[in-house]
């Protein structure tokens, strides 16, 4: 099904100690996403190396969460066109961001390392060589202006 798909969610920053943004160590930088039907809201900050909170999800971290979910959703739908029996899927991923001097920067790439868990060895070729499929259907990866790469893994089950 081809269309037009749109997504909004609400961003609360709060972080105000009172005198707002009137100094650069004033304020916190948490503040709370959420969406019209979600359950639970995501608390986030910044990083910590830029004063924020290490106990919420910076955007950073989100960013990378994000190509590594659209990968994996992505994956698991390949599969099971290609009838490899997918048991577990765990992702460990890493981004590398680098600033720059004008207090700027951006990602340099993220390397996804998914291990796949299949039913049976007849399927660990196929379920090695489908991230290349998945990486292509994948929204994010699609979007960014960075390689997204894959340090891939697929294991019998059982066998792990």
């Amino acid at each position: 099904m081809l269309g037009t798909h749109h997504y909004e969610v609400a961003i609360e920053w709060q972080g105000d100690r009172g005198t707002g943004t009137s100094g650069y160590r004033d304020y916190r930088r948490g503040h709370v996403v959420r969406a019209a039907g979600k359950e639970h809201e995501i608390a986030g900050s910044s990083d910590r190396v830029f004063h924020g909170d290490r106990e919420r999800w910076n955007p950073e971290e989100l960013l990378i969460a994000a190509l590594a979910q659209c990968h994996m959703l992505s994956y698991l739908h390949v599969a099971t066109n290609h009838g490899v029996i997918v048991r577990g899927y765990t992702d460990a991923p890493r981004g590398t961001m680098v600033e720059d001097r004008h207090g700027g920067g951006a990602f340099t790439e993220v390397v996804l390392r998914p291990r796949v868990v299949v039913a049976d060895a007849t399927m660990l070729a196929l379920a090695e060589s489908l991230h290349h499929e998945a990486s292509e259907k994948c929204f994010i990866a699609a979007s960014v202006a960075f390689p997204v790469r894959h340090e891939a893994t697929a294991v019998v089950l059982g066998e792990a």
